[in-house]
């Protein structure tokens, strides 16, 4: 499985990402050198892509097939490949704030910990449907990992198009997320365009 083992901060650094993005609260503190360089149309296409392509923990042929599937879905290309990324079960999971970045949400799916709607799904890139109830397993719940998990992303906004019940670690998404409730700072018209050629 190919793995991204770019450091994290020099990555958002480069691409101009708060972490908080991504769920962590570190900042760096070094500045980027190359303030005075101009920008292509093509250049700036490419860092939207890459950025949507690090926060949500994408490579490059899965997210083509997201581009690909947006495409086909009716309505707007660019909102339909966001509304792809964002029901992705590992970035649901990190949402509802049972783990702390979407790479450790993954980790919690691949090791088997995930029910949806009472069965066990292992593949972090799952579409989840409306309606769809999400949570941990009950032999996990009381497990160290989610005490201290819940600790820490206790005071996190939960989105409003999922309800979460913190005390049972189990969830329902009432709805797929439109465009407005995604707080992620892509512009998803560069990317159809950088696709579209």
């Amino acid at each position: 499985m190919a793995v991204n083992r770019v450091p994290v901060l020099k990555r958002c650094r480069s691409l101009g990402l708060d972490p908080m993005y991504l769920g962590i609260d570190k900042k760096s503190t070094r500045q980027l050198k190359r303030t005075n360089r101009k920008v292509s149309e093509y250049g700036m296409q490419l860092k939207e892509k890459q950025k949507a392509k690090f926060i949500y923990g994408v490579l490059e042929k899965p997210f083509r097939n997201y581009y690909e599937k947006a495409v086909r879905m009716p309505g707007q290309t660019g909102e339909n490949l966001m509304v792809l990324l964002e029901s992705r079960l590992d970035n649901v999971i990190f949402r509802m704030g049972f783990a702390r970045t979407r790479k450790e949400a993954r980790q919690i799916i691949d090791h088997k910990h995930v029910l949806v709607n009472g069965k066990c799904v292992n593949i972090p890139s799952y579409l989840v449907k409306a309606g769809s109830t999400i949570e941990i397993k009950e032999k996990h719940k009381s497990s160290e990992r989610y005490k201290a998990v819940l600790e820490v992303t206790g005071g996190r906004l939960v989105p409003d198009w999922m309800d979460v019940d913190q005390e049972n670690l189990s969830g329902v998404v009432k709805e797929l997320p439109r465009r407005e409730a995604i707080d992620v700072p892509v512009n998803e018209m560069l990317i159809v365009e950088l696709y579209s050629k």
